[in-house]
């Protein structure tokens, strides 16, 4: 029960992640919008290593996969975006592949598998399935919050695939919630 709740909450982030993709231009998933650099394409490209590394080597199932961003001598943050030879479908397709990896390790193996990640410190090893599947669930429902936020700069879309939470569709309500917020800021300040 407990395997399974956390790995319905994972796939769910996945996919809400990937949806913010949906019907934008090439250039508006791969532009940076914070000063650090976050683009909607990176996060997906970071979180198919994500779940490659804590999912295949973490317990010796291997995934087969070429991460060169990875690899001694890579770039900075090589994960976090898509490099022009890098497209869209490459990307998605990688991270569906990273999906079906940790899936089966998810449901071939029980919560207290033992694992071993080699990047962490030795006061956090040995580890756990159930310690690496809620930490891969904390990073990528994390890093599908940044996407929310990119997406909804990018063209003001807003709210999750499988349904819609907001208290209104009308831009004008927004608006006037926006300038409330900005006042109430204001007069705290």
């Amino acid at each position: 029960m407990h395997k399974s709740d956390l790995h319905h909450y994972l796939k769910t982030a996945r996919e809400s992640l990937v949806w913010k993709l949906d019907g934008l231009p090439e250039y508006d998933v791969r532009r940076p919008l914070t000063p650090t650099g976050t683009n909607l394409l990176g996060l997906v490209k970071h979180l198919a290593g994500v779940e490659l590394g804590y999912f295949g080597d973490t317990f010796g199932r291997p995934h087969g996969e070429s991460l060169p961003w990875y690899e001694d001598g890579a770039d900075a943050n090589a994960d976090m975006w898509a490099t022009p030879g890098e497209s869209r479908e490459q990307i998605i397709a990688l991270y569906h592949r990273a999906w079906a990896h940790a899936d089966a390790t998810i449901e071939e193996l029980s919560l207290d598998a033992p694992g071993h990640v080699a990047w962490w410190p030795a006061d956090r090893n040995p580890t756990s399935l159930h310690r690496i599947l809620v930490h891969v669930l904390a990073e990528t429902t994390r890093h599908a919050g940044h996407a929310d936020i990119v997406r909804e700069l990018i063209d003001g879309a807003v709210g999750r695939q499988e349904s819609d939470i907001l208290p209104s569709d009308d831009q004008a309500w927004w608006r006037d919630y926006h300038e409330r917020l900005e006042d109430a800021a204001r007069q705290a300040g």
